[in-house]
């Protein structure tokens, strides 16, 4: 049997302060890659919680960031007190996602 081979997604990243204090306008701009489709976790982060949708999408997109950066470090200081917690929520999360998108489906 072969195993199902992920490709990892690209993203690149921008933020630009929209109302600058002087003429200067400050932009922060990275390369991001994940596994998971970020376009799709934005949708069912939608369409799963009774968020606003712009505050569904800075969610999954904080938390699609974030995630595997705490995975890939769990154990450095920064992240271990925190790592128990954020393993839990992300289990909330998509539990509750998942029934909440299954029951739209089936109404």
């Amino acid at each position: 049997m072969i195993d199902k081979i992920r490709k990892e997604k690209h993203y690149r990243v921008t933020i630009e302060e929209i109302s600058p204090v002087n003429e200067r306008v400050q932009r922060l701009e990275f390369e991001h890659q994940d596994k998971e489709d970020l376009f799709n976790t934005v949708e069912k982060i939608k369409l799963g919680t009774d968020l606003e949708p712009q505050t569904a999408t800075k969610v999954a997109v904080a938390l699609r960031l974030i995630g595997p950066v705490m995975m890939g470090n769990r154990k450095h200081p920064l992240f271990s007190d925190l790592m128990p917690h954020f393993k839990s929520f992300m289990h909330n999360l998509k539990t509750s996602v998942k029934s909440k998108i299954q029951a739209t489906n089936n109404a």
